[in-house]
């Protein structure tokens, strides 16, 4: 009897024919032997994938750039400059440094340094990391929502929870593009929550997990709202969940729980180690809790301050074009709740631990900040609600949005019955909204840069000789870091009996010592946003008549012939 083929595990004669299951289809339909990988393909594929994320993040680092140039820098942004410029020059501790509730030092104050290594001290160094900062947000959001999808899905996640953070609002431009606020602690969490969703499950995963949410709460508390305790909550209910349908928990994520609480207690003794080496000091964070009748203002505060990160905040809006943006962005908050409302219902059904971490990261945060928020200036305290929304979207809604439609087969007879609901086509609705979201990313990149917010007076006073001296908080580093260090202002404030004392909130020490420093004027704004009325007589009563006085525009110089630091007292430490 003949035999058709040959013998299972028989290799075929040479100079035999080959039957057709015996060559592999390469890309584009090339008969390729088997065990020999198609790479060039590959390769030319994988570097055009590169070529344009590269191509992509140079053209968002270029508009949130410009973006974040149509904003002066304040003297927050600038003592982060200065601290980063302090620490390059060799002060790495920040010795004499009194620092606000959330230092950075971890965080966006390396960041700083790198780019002032190259560029020198200015405060174009807060608005270029402010966009890396930002491009790093969007891009990792969309790798986050990812996930391990692949094709089609895998690119839908992508570009829809990047394209829900991809136009920040004008009027939230000082909260996301400027000076850190939050937002460099949300990619360092993004990196986080990377490394828990990529990983294989091993024992240096919560070990790193431990280490990377130390480090960052070294630098920035918040992220105990927004990674240390979702992790642990989610871990510990799915575990009991488990446990009580007599299943056992998963060890993975005990772990993850434990490394949290861990990475709590060392990201708090980080800080005191570094004090007690002679190195910062960190304000008390605030603890004033909402009263429960002043709750119902407190949720309205939140909720413009959270359509204001989302740019969907119409009432911020200050032109008709502005509106239309807005409203559509009403899209990208409507998305991210709806995302969070599925995870919460999947709470104990999700796959893996990221979905109801991330749930329980937004409600957490946002639950925070109506028992503590005050004003809509505090809006940087939800700010990774943006990206970690964008990320549940991503995840829940693309395949929804974006995937394949199912195809159903057509009845010639058949009509909608009165009155019933039509399918929506989403494709094109979001096909609308993207181009919007493109269009407001250009709109928010073309505004007019505006000049530093006391150039003049900086200018004014090195070109006159004048290098150290004394003014309030919002001149003192936001001068110092326009002129580049070249002048150097001191913050001063209130004190008993109507007399000035030093400063307290971001500032040095060693700027009022009178054996390192000579400082004799004393700057006043009189008119203008952060008037310092008050110092005039409080110098005055302080320091006696000054011998001469200057008028620069909305400033009045004072000057002394003396060493001012002398009479001024030492710094509250």
């Amino acid at each position: 009897m003949a035999v058709s083929g040959a013998p299972a595990g028989t290799r075929p004669q040479a100079g035999a024919a080959a039957g057709p299951v015996e060559l592999a289809q390469g890309a584009g339909g090339r008969a390729t032997p088997p065990g020999e990988p198609d790479r060039p393909v590959l390769g030319a594929r994988w570097l055009g994938r590169a070529a344009v994320v590269v191509l992509a993040a140079v053209v968002l680092f270029v508009c949130y750039w410009r973006q974040s140039l149509t904003q002066p820098i304040s003297s927050d942004g600038a003592a982060n400059a200065l601290q980063a410029w302090d620490m390059l020059h060799g002060n790495l501790l920040l010795h004499g440094w009194l620092l606000s509730d959330v230092s950075f030092y971890t965080t966006e104050l390396p960041q700083y340094m790198l780019i002032e290594a190259v560029r020198g001290l200015g405060p174009e160094v807060v608005n270029l990391a402010a966009a890396m900062t930002y491009t790093l947000l969007v891009l990792l959001a969309g790798l986050l929502a990812k996930g391990n999808a692949g094709g089609r899905e895998g690119l839908a996640r992508f570009l829809l929870a990047a394209g829900i953070v991809l136009a920040p609002q004008l009027s939230a431009t000082s909260t996301l593009l400027q000076a850190p606020d939050h937002t460099g602690t949300a990619v360092a969490l993004l990196v986080v929550w990377l490394v828990i969703d990529r990983a294989r499950p091993h024992w240096l995963v919560p070990v790193a997990v431990c280490v990377m949410l130390a480090w960052i709460m070294a630098a920035d508390s918040i992220v105990l709202l927004t990674g240390i305790v979702p992790i642990a909550i989610a871990a510990g209910a799915r575990a009991v969940r488990a446990r009580a349908k007599r299943a056992e928990p998963s060890w993975p994520e005990l772990s993850l729980a434990a490394a949290a609480i861990l990475a709590a207690v060392l990201g708090a003794i980080l800080p005191a180690i570094i004090r007690a080496a002679g190195g910062y000091t960190v304000a008390p964070v605030p603890r004033q809790i909402v009263g429960i009748d002043r709750l119902a203002g407190a949720a309205r505060v939140a909720v413009h301050a959270t359509l204001n990160i989302f740019g969907a905040n119409v009432v911020a809006a200050h032109s008709a074009l502005e509106v239309a943006f807005a409203v559509l962005h009403l899209a990208g908050a409507a998305l991210a709740a709806w995302a969070v409302c599925l995870a919460a219902l999947r709470f104990f059904r999700a796959r893996d631990l990221l979905v109801p971490a991330l749930a329980v990261a937004i409600v957490v945060n946002l639950a925070a900040f109506v028992l503590t928020a005050q004003t809509l200036a505090a809006t940087r305290e939800i700010a990774a609600v943006l990206p970690l929304g964008a990320v549940l979207a991503g995840r829940l809604l693309a395949g929804r949005l974006l995937g394949p439609q199912p195809l159903t087969p057509r009845l010639p007879a058949a009509r909608p019955a009165p009155g019933k609901a039509f399918r929506v086509p989403l494709r094109p609705v979001l096909a609308v909204v993207a181009a919007g979201y493109l269009a407001a990313l250009g709109y928010g990149a073309a505004q007019p840069a505006v000049p530093a917010m006391n150039e003049p007076l900086a200018a004014w006073l090195a070109g006159h000789g004048y290098t150290h001296g004394l003014a309030g908080y919002w001149q003192a580093g936001s001068t110092t870091l326009d002129a580049g260090a070249r002048v150097s202002l001191s913050s001063v404030g209130h004190g008993r009996g109507g007399r000035v004392i030093p400063g307290h909130w971001e500032t040095s020490t060693r700027l009022y010592d009178p054996s390192r420093q000579y400082a004799d004027f004393v700057v006043v704004k009189d008119s203008g946003t952060y008037s310092t009325r008050w110092l005039r007589a409080a110098a005055e009563r302080t320091f006696g008549p000054p011998q001469q006085t200057y008028v620069v525009g909305p400033y009045t110089i004072m000057t002394w012939h003396a060493n001012l630091l002398a009479q001024l007292g030492k710094p509250r430490t």
